[in-house]
């Protein structure tokens, strides 16, 4: 304590100097009207640019929260867009059966993924606490992403589409000739459509959606636009070479589609001995 007292004793000229300083500022901002204006314009210019300064830096690290607002509220958003174009069932007329929406959607983001294996898969940061379930189909707004494998309390894995094992139902938009998306393992921008008749009309350029066939994607989600177009080994199907929507080097933020149906399908399926295609 001693020594902070002879120090600011030596400085004591010093602090007397700065003290007059600031009262003679004061004196002229109070009593000179063009001198107080230029202070309080300059001095509100710093005051805004330092909040201006904190606002920003408080907006960057809540971006991930806000992110994960919209993306709760766009899946609800979307849930509600296919509500409103569900067809119902011609023969059953029921009210709750006509406005029951066959797909219910939640959004994720993904933590981990993974580019260059065979066999990629993707985390996110979505569990069962969340609702998510084996099985779901995952998504964006450039198109299909995946399909879930296993879910914990808080996390869940997802085969990416960038898997030498998974299959894809998905069609030609133009003429509606359907096949089987599969991924070859080498390129991550491009895969193949397989199984379509050598007999179909498919030009570079058309695009390629899922076709709602395998009860876990909705029809009409992007896959991707088809590149080439030549003849297989097979004498009866094209080779197809397509390039993807999704660009998996940037994915961050996905949504979740679950079947409402799924369960009651695939048991049917079950009992009728056939295998769920992707």
């Amino acid at each position: 304590m001693l020594r902070i007292l002879q120090f600011l004793y030596s400085l004591r000229s010093f602090l007397l100097f700065v003290l007059l300083e600031v009262l003679a500022i004061g004196l002229i901002v109070s009593n000179n009207s063009p001198q107080g204006a230029a202070f309080f314009n300059s001095a509100n210019a710093l005051s805004g640019s330092m909040l201006k300064t904190r606002s920003d830096v408080v907006d960057f690290f809540s971006l991930a929260e806000a992110n994960d607002a919209l993306l709760t509220e766009n899946a609800a958003l979307i849930q509600q867009l296919k509500t409103l174009k569900e067809i119902p069932d011609s023969v059953d007329l029921h009210l709750d059966s006509a406005l029951k929406a066959q797909y219910d959607f939640k959004g994720a983001r993904i933590i981990s993924n993974s580019l260059r294996f065979a066999q990629n898969h993707l985390t996110l940061n979505k569990g069962a606490k969340d609702g998510v379930k084996p099985g779901m189909g995952v998504f964006n707004e450039q198109g299909v992403v995946g399909r879930v494998k296993s879910v914990s309390e808080n996390y869940s894995v997802a085969i990416s589409l960038l898997n030498t094992e998974f299959h894809l139902s998905a069609k030609i938009k133009s003429n509606d000739s359907f096949g089987s998306v599969k991924w070859d393992g080498k390129n991550a921008k491009k895969s193949k459509l397989l199984y379509v008749p050598r007999h179909v009309t498919a030009q570079p350029g058309d695009t390629v959606v899922t076709t709602g066939f395998s009860a876990v994607f909705p029809e009409g989600i992007f896959v991707g636009i088809i590149e080439s177009v030549n003849q297989s080994d097979n004498p009866n199907y094209l080779d197809i070479a397509i390039e993807l929507s999704t660009d998996f080097s940037k994915v961050h933020y996905v949504y979740l589609v679950e079947n409402n149906n799924l369960i009651e399908l695939d048991s049917l399926k079950q009992q009728a001995e056939l295998t769920n295609e992707l």
